[in-house]
Order: structure tokens, then sequence, then C-alpha cells
């Protein structure tokens, strides 16, 4: 007895030494590791990588540049419900604990032994506030060591409410999302203050798996996780029995992401991104938070993205079908098929897939989609050379859904591009960009960086040059062949059709866009002055030095076409573009704001200087006027004939070069100005008769006339240095009474006095 009783004294003894040691290696390595540890006042003054937001002239979001899409929620915007329903999902001990659930861990490591593999985390909220917000998430003994450690600091520092509030605006919840804020905002189109709570449920369901658990990705899956937050709600005394069952019973209305919502405002957005970078650097653009306003309005966006597409589109249906995508045996079909099945999970109206021609009928071609099958009528063929055949893998839209069977329409993705701008007068705000046919194919934006030919486009400018030099609109020009020798070289400049008018005013010349009367009118304006003009007018690209130029031989930008002629639509003035209109730091401080700049002229008719940056007048008002009264002849009467089409009074100028290379339309009303371009990359002919007005003319009237829905048709204001007079339209001389006349403007002094 004796013996037991000292043996059991030594055992005691080495056990008390044995957990000395331990308790000294314990604390050992926590101070150990407590050195190597970040202080605390980096958490303390949480300052995360947020999202740069973009927002249109009208207000609506459309796009963001991040590295983390994360969107800060302040504490007083958190609802208690949704801390709730996180804590019951994620750390039901969270307000008892100090950093650690020893119980947690336990409860854990039951579940996994259970299990037989790690199905269930020990780490509480706070961990995994230590884990996102300072360390890695490697999976090793020191990481976990040092985890403990930070979260036993956190809990001395911070208070329970404002580790939520940390947690809950660095969690990692699924598809790039960040936070709370960013995550209502992505899968439900609202702030976390308007979450319901059956929204709430789903999104507290994300940490622990945020892209196996995404509704997008496995919708039954996330249901049944957000049931198991209810249910821990219960669990907890948060909500009630009945409460859960109806949370769980609510729909749940998820926010779309189509792809040609990005698509429609891609070159934009791009734009916008390189002009931050170089203004404030990646940093700032990426995980600054900035917030940017832009002049663009998203109706007029779309109805240019709308009216690109379907121009190029209509453009390449004339040029006809360029052939299958690929030919299928019959040994390859139902492997096709199958690969169909898995490809068109879902199918919609509108939308373009990929299929395979399985029968032909004399009204109807049958197209297999994997799921469903569609019919193309052949009288919508009739641009197909030849006939589609069985085994034909080809590309087809929706255009309708009847029950099983689908009404579809061939599609062929274009090869050809376009550009459109549209600028507000006179403020210059960029209401609407598009750069090309996708911005995913192409990231090169042809409105702002394309330099091509503008043809018959830049004619407006030697008028113009001619008006600014003493000329008027009915002074007579010689419209008949021309030839151009220098040095072995000959030039012969044509009329479009060859057709030779003789004497002709400049008004009917220009309206008719006749090449030879252009030629002869800038022989006498002089290319010397015809390129300094030019270079007034905002033209920086540069410029054939010869006669050539006269009919748009220099390559030059869609935008700087659209500057120049917005002079003549704001009577002289250089319009400054404006893109980004104001951008604010993450605290809401103004970091720019860009305002329309004033006009030069407003200053001169109050008798004062102008100061600071403003719109330079660089043509006379006077002059400005009869350049568009001109260019609307050219829409009455001339090659711009298809902007009758909008119904409003217009000044427009289409443009063609040689071997239908490149086509463009550039046209104005006194509060808008818009320019298109149409042509191949890599220049080649468009096609035969592809014109600036069959090719180009048609996406201009259709944005237009969406750009001015609603609007009250308005006319350009004639200045008082401008007076009409009835002349002979065939001579350019004043009409006698008893002979028939039109009205044409002069500026006063200019008009002629006799007839004959």
């Amino acid at each position: 007895m004796k013996c037991a009783k000292i043996f059991n004294m030594k055992l005691l003894k080495v056990g008390g030494i044995v957990l000395g040691a331990l308790v000294g290696i314990a604390v050992g390595i926590l101070l150990y590791f407590s050195h190597s540890l970040p202080p605390l006042r980096d958490i303390s003054n949480y300052n995360p990588p947020l999202a740069t937001r973009i927002f249109s002239a009208d207000g609506q979001l459309i796009g963001e540049f991040y590295l983390q899409r994360r969107i800060l929620v302040p504490n007083e915007r958190i609802p208690r419900l949704l801390k709730q329903a996180f804590v019951a999902a994620e750390d039901a001990d969270f307000y008892r604990h100090r950093g650690v659930s020893w119980m947690g861990i336990l409860r854990a490591l039951v579940k996994n032994v259970e299990a037989g593999r790690i199905v269930q985390g020990g780490s509480t909220i706070t961990q995994q506030l230590v884990r996102s917000l300072i360390l890695d998430r490697e999976r090793t003994l020191s990481r976990k060591i040092k985890e403990i450690i930070l979260a036993r600091r956190i809990e001395q520092h911070l208070s329970k409410d404002e580790i939520l509030y940390l947690y809950l605006n660095q969690i990692y919840l699924g598809h790039g999302n960040y936070g709370i804020g960013a995550a209502s905002d992505y899968y439900f189109g609202k702030s976390p203050d308007e979450l319901t709570l059956a929204e709430m449920a789903l999104l507290a369901g994300l940490p622990k798996a945020p892209e196996l658990y995404s509704p997008y990705k496995n919708f039954e899956l996330a249901k049944r996780r957000q049931w198991y937050v209810l249910r821990r709600m219960v669990e907890e005394g948060y909500i009630s029995e009945r409460e859960a069952r109806r949370a769980y019973a609510t729909p749940l209305r998820l926010r779309p992401h189509k792809q040609q919502l990005r698509d429609v405002f891609a070159y934009y957005l791009e734009y916008v991104r390189q002009y931050l970078v170089e203004r404030y650097g990646e940093k700032a653009v990426y995980e600054g938070g900035l917030t940017v306003h832009v002049a663009m309005d998203s109706r007029l966006q779309r109805a240019a993205f709308q009216a690109v597409r379907e121009g190029l589109l209509a453009l390449d249906k004339r040029q006809g079908y360029r052939g299958p995508e690929r030919i299928l045996s019959e040994g390859e079909m139902e492997e096709f098929h199958l690969a169909l099945k898995e490809e068109n999970r879902n199918l919609e109206v509108g939308r373009v897939y990929l299929g395979a021609v399985t029968k032909v009928e004399e009204d109807r071609v049958w197209v297999d989609l994997g799921r469903k099958e569609g019919f193309i009528d052949r009288k919508d063929l009739d641009w197909v050379d030849g006939d589609l055949k069985r085994g034909y893998v080809i590309r087809v839209k929706i255009r309708e859904m009847k029950g099983e069977t689908l009404r579809l329409e061939l599609y062929q993705e274009p090869e050809v591009e376009g550009a459109l701008l549209a600028m507000e007068l006179p403020t210059g705000y960029v209401r609407a960009m598009i750069g090309g046919w996708d911005f995913y194919r192409s990231q090169f934006n042809r409105a702002l960086q394309a330099r091509r030919q503008a043809g018959s486009a830049f004619k407006p400018i030697v008028y113009a040059a001619a008006l600014n030099k003493g000329f008027a609109p009915s002074n007579i020009v010689l419209d008949a062949p021309v030839v151009y020798k220098e040095g072995d070289e000959v030039w012969r400049p044509k009329n479009y059709q060859e057709r030779f008018y003789g004497p002709v005013t400049l008004r009917f010349a220009l309206a008719h866009s006749l090449n030879c009367a252009t030629l002869n009118l800038a022989r006498k304006v002089g290319v010397g002055y015809l390129v300094r003009f030019a270079r007034k007018l905002g033209f920086t690209s540069p410029l054939n030095p010869d006669l050539s130029m006269a009919l748009g031989s220099s390559s030059v930008t869609l935008l700087e076409m659209v500057r120049a002629y917005a002079v003549f639509a704001t009577g002289g003035h250089l319009i400054e573009p404006i893109f980004v209109t104001k951008v604010l730091d993450r605290n809401g401080k103004i970091l720019e704001e860009r305002k329309p700049l004033p006009l030069e002229g407003e200053f001169r008719n109050y008798g004062l200087e102008p100061k600071g940056r403003y719109n330079p007048r660089v043509l006379d008002e006077g002059v400005a006027y009869l350049i568009t009264n001109m260019l609307q002849s050219v829409v009455r009467e001339g090659t711009g004939w298809r902007a009758k089409a909008l119904g409003w009074p217009c000044a427009a100028k289409t443009g063609t070069t040689d071997d239908y290379t490149d086509a463009w339309f550039i046209g104005y009303t006194p509060r808008l100005i818009a320019g298109v371009w149409v042509g191949f990359d890599d220049p080649r002919p468009l096609g035969e008769d592809e014109t600036g007005s069959r090719a180009a003319a048609p996406i201009w009237v259709s944005f237009m006339k969406e750009a001015l829905k609603g609007l009250p048709p308005e006319d350009f204001a004639v200045p008082e240095s401008v007076i009409f007079v009835r002349i002979d339209p065939k001579t350019g001389t004043m009409a006698s009474p008893d002979e028939p006349g039109v009205f044409e403007p002069f500026l006063k002094g200019t008009e002629p006095s006799t007839g004959g």
C-alpha cells in the first residue's frame, strides 16, 4: 500500500513536470509566433480593395473595374437579421467565445471522424476574418497557430459588431464578389438593406463553398443550403419555424447577367478604363473604389449598338452566305447530336446557337439543336446561293418558340466592321460610341483609333473653305472631265456613274457629290489654304497636301470627322469631346469634374474676354450656317436622301472611297451629331454599290430615330448675318419677278444685286 502511494506521488510529480514542459513549450511557441505577427492597427484602419464603378449620365451602373469586386457597406446599413443569418450558418458560438471556439473545434473533429473525411471546419468567424484579411489560406500548423493568436487579439481590441462588420465586407461569396455589398448586388441587384429573409439565407449559405452553392451553377444545392441556414436560424431563436418555411417557399429572383449587356458598353468602358489608368494609375482604378460618371446615355448607347449590328448584318447578307461551319458525315450525326444536347442546355429567343441540318423540305429546312428541333422558312434563305444540305453545321438565331418546335433564321457573323460616335451639341458630351462589331473579337476602337480615307465625306470641308474665302452657295463651278499629270503618272478623276453636268452651283455640286466640280473648286481655293482650314476644324491626322485631299484621300478618324462637322452645327465652334464627367474617390471627394466648356461667342456677345478654357470659334457663324444649309440639300435632293426618313430638319453627307472600300455617313440636327463608318479592317471592297448611302446611312437613321424619339423637331437657327435672296438655281444670279426661282442664303453684302 505504501509502495503504491509512493508510486502515485512520483507519477504525479512526473506528470506535473511533463505538463509544465508542455505549457512551457506552448508558451514558447506562442511567444515565438507572436513576435512575427502583423500589428492590429492594419485591421482597425480597414481600407480594403474596392471596385471602381462606372455610371452613365442617366444613372445606370454600366461597368466596374476590380481585382476583388467589393462594395463597402457601412455597419449601420447591415441588417441585424443578415448578421444573424451568417452567425447561425458559420459560427453559432460567435457571441459566446473570445475568438476561438474549442467546442466548435471538438464538434468539427467528431463530425470529421464520423465521416472519415473533412466535412466541417472548426474556424470561428473571427478566425475566418484573420485568414481572409491578414494571413494566407495555406493549410499548415504554423498558419493555424498564428490564426488562433490573431483571433484572440482581435477579440480583445474590437467589439463583436465591429468584427462582423469587417467579416461581412471581406468574405468571398462567389463569382468574383467579396463582401455582402457586392454579393447582394450581383445575385439580386439590391443593396443589403433591401434583402428579404430568403435572400439573406441564400447569401449566408455561400461562404462554405461559394462556387458549389452558387444558384447560377447549381440551384438545387443552393436551395438545400438556404434551408440549412434557415433551420439554424430557427434553432438559435432568430426566427420562427413559420418564418423559415415562408422564406424557403419565396421564389428567388436572381439578377440576370447577359453577355450582350457587357457588349453594348464594352468599347466606351475600355476608353474610360484607359483614361483612368493613365490619370490615376492601376492601383487606384482596380482597388481604389472610384466612382466615375461618364457622358454616355445608356439608352442611346443601346440604340447605337443595335443600329450598328443590324446594319452590318444587312450588309453581310447582301454579300451572300459563306457556307457551313463544317459538314458532318452520316456517321457523325448522332455524336454531334449528343454534343449539342450538352452544349445547348438553355435555349432562349433572340440568341444564336450551333445546329445541324437534318432535313430539307420544299418550304422548310429542319435543324437539330440538341434538346429541340427548329425550322427555317425557305423564303428567308433568298440570300443563300444554293441549298442547305443535311449534315451542314450552321449557326441559327431563335426567332420564336412554340412548344418543342422553334422558328429559326440562318445566322452569319459579319466579317465587316463598323463604328458610330454620337455627340451632344454644343456640350460635347459623347452620348454613344461603338468601336466595332464585337469588343471580344477585337478591342481595336474604330471610332477613335482607326484612320481611314474619308472619301466624299471630306467634301464639306472643301466647300466650307470656299465659303470662308468669299464664295457663295450659288456660285458656279465647272463639272467636267479633268486630267492631272504628275511626272509619268496621270490621274483622271470621274464622277459616280461617270456623268458630268457642266456649269453647276456649289450647292448642286455638293448635294450630288460631284468629284470633278469639287476638284475644280479646290484648285480655286488652293491646297495650302485647304490644309490650314482643315487644321482649324480639328484634324490632327496627316493630310495629303495635294488635290486628292479634296476627294478624301487623307486617312482620318471618325472622331475627327464628327468634330469637324460639329463646327458647322454649332455656329463655328470647335467642340471639345467629353467622355468622363466626374470622378470621386472612395470617400466621395471629387477628384475631377468636367462640365461643358463655354462657347467663345458667349463672351464676345457681351463684350467680355474669355477667361480659362473655352470652345473657340474657328469659323464665322454665317459661314457655318451656309454650309449647314447646303448639307440640308444633300438630304433633300442628293446622296443623303435616306436621312429624310428621320422626319427632322438635318444636315448630312455621305462618303464613299475608291472601290467601295470605306463607307461614311456624318449628319446632325441642332442638338445632336453622329458619324458612322463601315469597312473591313484590312481595306478591301465592301461589295458592288456599297456606298455611304447604302452601307452607312441606314445605321445613322436607325440610331437617330431612337435618339430623337419623343422630341419636337427643331430647325437650325439663322444668324443675323445671313439673308435669303430669290435666285435662278441654274445661273446663281438674282431671279427676275416673272421667272421661277429659289431662296438662297447669303452673307449680308455678298448677295447678287441684278439678274442675267
